[in-house]
């Protein structure tokens, strides 16, 4: 048997996944000085890569349920989870065995530079994607938005009137920088474990006022009698129930950080574990809120539930939980915002730079994090629609990076370590997410095109 302490000999492309971030190495080879030089702790991993999953997908999860009925959307939340801790294990085991510390050079080792690349633009696509739908959520909650249909004043409009400092562009501009820019701006994942810690809690105070709500009305009859299974008589067209299932997708998709918050970690073999209460954390949180949102608002339920919490306020004391609702979120993706960043700069950096990074070269840094974070504004005032979004990435780059890219790892099995169980797992990831994601595209395309 190979002694894991045995150093490997080192390829060029290896030396440039391994150079972006710090070295993530098996238990046996970690230094005894690790847990002097301040390496992450468990729950630190824990709130960052719960943090990596409840981002926007968290308000877009009871409009599933809208779609799917409440037992079939909560089947699926639970085989997502478990296929991510699926995709999960995988990519830390072919890490742990192999040369490269990153996806990317996860997926080069398995097939070459298109694999790398081909990794790369996802998780670009996706983090980018996301960002930019975190921009917009706060824009709403902050400033409010209008469509064809009805006009969604902000909360910093409904305090204080229409101002020119309390416009969209302004107060997205406001957030940017001086939120979101300072945060960027730290160099280690483990430096924002307090943040992320504070945007769990905001997203529990989030479900937790929409389940007290969601009692509150149905003690007083308030509420509609929610679908237990879709509604297929009403549907459009049967294949429209798929496109549900890339927001779903998309709300677990978090492997592009598993890395990073791993390579920091005193004993990354406690990743699996860290990953694994995550997943059923962030799981718990979106039965609860996809449940009690919908049996709040009913079919009234809009794409992104904030909006609803406009619309709900019946009383002076209604309108404070509202606004709580809505504040809290939004001040949770300013501060989830920051860990899509980290892996959406690295993957960047990794892409167009030939040689590695200097870690002195701070004007190169700074410069990259502010061009991307203009970029991402820029984008947010543009594109009002979240929706379309979800579905777009969770059908297309999301759906990649949680089961096709780590089931074709697994199945290519350079290393020789897949097991048969492996094997069939990583066959049916690849099979259920080429359908699904065919057949939303398709749904989508032609929902657009009427």
């Amino acid at each position: 048997m190979r002694d894991p302490r045995m150093k490997k000999p080192a390829t060029k492309e290896a030396d440039i996944h391994t150079s972006l971030l710090p070295e993530l190495r098996p238990p046996l080879e970690r230094k005894s000085t690790d847990t002097d030089d301040g390496g992450a702790s468990v729950p630190g991993a824990v709130f960052n890569v719960s943090t990596s999953i409840i981002g926007a997908g968290i308000m877009s999860i009871p409009a599933t349920l809208k779609v799917l009925g409440i037992i079939p959307a909560f089947i699926l939340i639970v085989i997502i989870a478990v296929l991510s801790d699926v995709s999960v294990n995988f990519l830390l085991r072919f890490t742990n065995i192999g040369n490269s510390r990153t996806y990317a050079g996860v997926m080069g080792e398995a097939f070459g530079r298109i694999g790398s690349l081909a990794l790369q633009i996802c998780v670009m696509l996706t983090n980018m994607g996301s960002l930019i739908i975190y921009l917009i959520i706060i824009g709403d909650v902050l400033s409010g938005s209008q469509s064809e249909e009805s006009i969604y004043l902000g909360v910093l409009q409904e305090w204080f009137g229409f101002h020119w400092w309390n416009t969209r562009a302004f107060a997205l501009l406001f957030t940017v920088l001086f939120v979101m820019l300072p945060l960027v701006l730290l160099r280690r994942v483990e430096s924002l474990r307090f943040t992320s810690a504070v945007s769990v809690l905001l997203a529990v105070v989030f479900v937790a006022i929409s389940t007290v709500m969601a009692i509150v009305a149905l003690w007083e009859g308030k509420t509609q009698s929610p679908r237990l299974f879709p509604d297929l008589a009403h549907q459009a067209s049967f294949f429209e129930l798929f496109t549900a299932v890339p927001v779903i997708v998309t709300a677990f998709t978090f492997h592009f950080n598993v890395h990073p918050i791993a390579a920091e970690l005193q004993n990354p073999s406690k990743m699996v574990s860290a990953v694994r209460i995550s997943l059923i954390l962030c799981s718990t949180i979106y039965l609860t809120v996809g449940f009690f949102g919908y049996l709040l608002f009913g079919d009234s339920i809009m794409p992104d539930i904030l909006v609803n919490f406009d619309r709900n306020s019946d009383s002076p004391m209604g309108s404070v939980l509202d606004d709580t609702v809505r504040l809290s979120y939004a001040l949770h993706l300013m501060l989830v915002f920051p860990l899509l960043n980290f892996s959406l700069r690295a993957n960047i950096h990794e892409l167009f730079t030939k040689s590695p990074p200097s870690a002195s070269d701070t004007t190169k840094f700074v410069s990259l994090t502010c061009s991307l974070l203009g970029l991402i504004y820029i984008a947010a005032i543009a594109l009002p629609n979240i929706w379309y979004f979800f579905q777009f990435m969770g059908s297309t780059s999301a759906v990649r990076l949680t089961l096709i890219f780590p089931g074709a790892i697994a199945l290519r099995d350079v290393h020789g370590i897949s097991t048969r169980r492996d094997r069939i797992l990583a066959a049916l990831m690849i099979i259920l997410a080429v359908i699904t994601s065919c057949v939303a595209i398709t749904s989508n395309v032609t929902s657009l095109t009427r």
